[in-house]
């Protein structure tokens, strides 16, 4: 699973746009019932996902019969109405079953654009000189270098930010718990006694926090190189030069050329950013909040005999890395240099989540620095806090343990 979990998730990625692309182009038949002289057989066009049926004639009890009786997704019916602004909440939509957000946007946007029309009629307004005043503005990005970029590549930098943050929240879970499970099964088949007979029972905890690290970071290394060797193949199918793309600006009339290709630009501008860095601060922050969390894991797993017990300890745990999460797509998005967004990415408990999220997005160095100090040090004191706990706990038997019992513990 650890070689075929990258190549699952991209395929997972490529079913869910194949499935989500088939729903969107998925044709509908719709039937109408149009009593309103405003409206013309004209205005019921069929395009890609619409096709209309003009069951006028038959009247609006008829047309019901028949559109129960076919597979027709519903009956639009517009009643005679000399009040554009009644009309348009007057207009009914019979259906077998409930419609589709898609289909019910499409149709009111239609009804909607043909009756915004008929009022500025109404009012003497000139459509052929209102649309020739529309203007489409698209404003050009480039840093003060004079080096372009484009809006896609903000929509990048949150993908890469909610993808790592997140990731690091569901290590953090499952890797933790697997040392607490660990713990807990060596304690309760006693052979937990037999090993600290031969290693302090510090030396102990750190060896499971440290040799579970390690396996994640391979993981996560061989999940690089094959999502590495898949960006290759992808950029050699779609013509794109990662070498010039790293170290070059792309010229704007390049640009235009490259905009025609959605997906060549944007792994073009994928390429553009830190990638190196970006991992690098991933595999650093990934570290730091796994060593605190799993301590943390591990003094829980020895203060308890089953897992059942260890729920009233698991939701002060699980807080912050939640927390950290709805920070990150609350604020980060929005204002990734902004008080909530830095307060959160220096905090050691949100740290290793919001931090991750903010670097694609360009963070002063000694943001970084300072809050992978902070995490440092607080690792460092909450080992040496769980290892208190840990000693204790990893002898003790049939006792149901207390947030009281572990705060004696610490003074032990």
């Amino acid at each position: 699973m650890t070689f075929l979990s990258p190549l699952l998730m991209v395929g997972m990625i490529a079913l869910v746009a194949f499935l989500s692309k088939s729903s969107m182009e998925k044709s509908n038949r719709v039937a109408y019932v149009n009593n309103s002289d405003i409206f013309s057989e004209a205005d019921f066009e069929d395009s890609k996902t619409m096709h209309y049926e003009n069951l006028t004639e038959a009247g609006l009890e008829q047309a019901k019969k028949i559109v129960q009786n076919s597979n027709h997704d519903g009956l639009i019916y517009i009643p005679k109405n000399d009040s554009i602004d009644q009309l348009a909440s007057s207009i009914q939509f019979f259906s077998n079953e409930s419609p589709g957000v898609v289909l019910i946007s499409e149709m009111e946007n239609n009804i909607e654009n043909k009756l915004e029309n008929e009022k500025m009629k109404q009012l003497g307004i000139d459509l052929q000189k209102l649309k020739g005043s529309n203007v489409n503005v698209d404003i050009n990005l480039s840093n003060f270098s004079g080096e372009k970029s484009s809006k896609l590549i903000n929509g990048i930098k949150i993908g890469i930010g909610m993808g790592s943050g997140y990731i690091v929240m569901m290590f953090i879970i499952v890797y933790g718990a697997m040392v607490m499970r660990s713990v807990i099964e060596e304690k309760t088949s006693r052979i937990i006694e037999v090993i600290v007979s031969s290693v302090k029972p510090f030396q102990l905890m750190l060896g499971k926090v440290i040799g579970t690290a390690g396996a994640g970071l391979l993981q996560f290394f061989i999940w690089t190189v094959i999502l590495f060797i898949i960006m290759m193949v992808s950029s050699y199918m779609f013509g794109v030069d990662m070498v010039g793309t790293q170290t070059s600006q792309i010229p704007a009339d390049q640009m235009e050329a490259i905009a025609n290709n959605n997906t060549q630009f944007a792994l073009t501008e994928l390429f553009k950013l830190p990638l190196l860095s970006i991992f690098i601060w991933f595999i650093l922050f990934f570290l730091g909040g796994y060593l605190l969390y799993s301590s943390i894991y591990a003094a829980i797993g020895a203060a308890v005999d089953n897992e059942t017990d260890t729920q009233q300890f698991m939701m002060p745990v699980i807080m912050p890395l939640m927390i950290g999460v709805y920070v990150g797509f609350a604020t980060v998005i929005n204002d990734p240099h902004g008080t909530v967004a830095t307060i959160f990415s220096m905090i050691p408990f949100t740290s290793p989540i919001v931090m991750l999220m903010r670097i694609p997005f360009g963070v002063p160095l000694w943001q970084i620095l300072l809050s992978l100090f902070l995490l440092i040090i607080t690792f460092l004191g909450v080992i040496w806090l769980a290892a208190k706990i840990y000693r204790v706990g990893i002898l003790m038997y049939g006792k149901k343990v207390s947030y009281k019992e572990l705060y004696k513990w610490l003074k032990y």
